[in-house]
């Protein structure tokens, strides 16, 4: 459960503390550092708490999804540092579409290899199993 500190200068937005996020997300604290580390995240800091805001959270969020379907760690800053709160995002848009209709090309042609591989491995251990049943 998330504890959601309201720290934030306007009282507006809620901010969590980095083991808020970590326990919500399944993250180690020392990744949240690292997507610091590397500009994805920008937490302010209260001393040497670390507060991270709504904006932050939804870019974890979208940080996690683009590993999961496989795209560095650089292909996600550049998707997401072209958001602009002002405008439509078309650009955002096109690239995000662009991106992620190459990378399901990818993944549908590693499936193909992996229902190959499974099809194959299947037939082995139907053969393996057939010669121990006419040994016994």
């Amino acid at each position: 459960m998330n504890d959601m500190t309201d720290t934030s200068a306007d009282h507006d937005e809620p901010v969590y503390k980095i083991g808020d996020l970590a326990e919500e997300f399944g993250v180690t604290l020392r990744t949240l550092r690292f997507y610091e580390d590397k500009g994805l995240l920008k937490p302010t800091r209260v001393g040497v708490t670390r507060l991270f805001s709504k904006r932050d959270r939804a870019r974890l969020k979208l940080i996690l999804l683009g590993k999961r379907v496989g795209f560095s760690l650089t292909e996600v800053k550049r998707m997401i540092d072209l958001y602009d709160p002002r405008g439509k995002n078309i650009t955002q848009l096109k690239v995000a579409l662009s991106k992620g209709e190459a990378q399901m090309r990818v993944l549908e042609e590693q499936r193909k290899s992996i229902n190959t591989a499974i099809d194959e491995l299947e037939r082995t251990i139907t053969v393996v199993r057939d010669m121990l049943a006419e040994s016994d």
